[in-house]
């Protein structure tokens, strides 16, 4: 299992190969990250920002979504997959932060995940993106198969891989470690294929050169 000197050294390299890491969603606020986040299940972040400009000029305050027909938000929604229980998701979870927060999107875990559609994954970039919180790990797709196959963890369960990073890495980093291992998944460790003779982490990773044991995901 990895140490706390490995996270930094493997932190380290990928801040220096990918020096902006932000999320890949367009948004300019908190609720529309969270509707975004709640888009890109089973979709890619591109697609999903080709659909939320629309989204969002049609409905550009979190009152005007609330007040949106369902039918309406699916329409607009509908090339990004699951169409139908995305749009019921957003619309409740609209109206639930405008009665019950006052239009804030709430700031604990335990409220977040109260919201229809959020997840732990959808929690945790809320909290690191917009609240700032250390220490949060978003285990996506990208995140779950790097983790493996940097040997932090033998495990595709996002909850044994959100435990296993937070022990090692340091909490003011682990926000935009997960957003460079997306960058670093789509770019050079992808599902398909490890391409470690382009990896910057090549000399860190246990696996390199051999048939990893977790894929998926894109």
């Amino acid at each position: 299992m990895r140490t706390k000197a490995d996270a930094v050294k493997i932190v380290e390299a990928l801040k220096n190969e990918y020096p902006v890491g932000i999320c890949s969603l367009d948004y300019d606020n908190a609720w529309q990250l969270m509707v975004a986040v709640r888009l890109s299940a089973q979709c890619t972040d591109a697609r999903v920002n080709e659909i939320t400009p629309v989204l969002f000029a049609k409905y550009p305050t979190l009152k005007d979504l609330a007040g949106a027909e369902v039918s309406d938000i699916e329409e607009i929604i509908h090339s990004c997959g699951f169409f139908r229980g995305k749009a019921r998701d957003i619309h409740a979870a609209a109206g639930i932060v405008l009665t019950q927060y006052g239009g804030r999107l709430p700031s604990t875990m335990e409220e977040l995940l109260a919201l229809p559609g959020v997840g732990r994954k959808s929690a945790n970039l809320i909290l690191g993106d917009v609240y700032n919180v250390p220490g949060v790990v978003i285990a996506d797709t990208h995140c779950i198969r790097i983790s493996n196959r940097l040997g932090f963890v033998q495990s595709k369960d996002p909850m044994k891989v959100e435990t296993a990073l937070r022990k090692v890495l340091p909490p003011e980093e682990s926000n935009n470690f997960c957003h460079r291992l997306v960058l670093h998944g789509r770019a050079v460790c992808t599902a398909r294929a490890a391409l470690c003779e382009r990896c910057v982490l090549a000399g860190l990773c246990p696996k390199k050169g051999v048939a990893p044991l977790v894929s998926g995901g894109s």
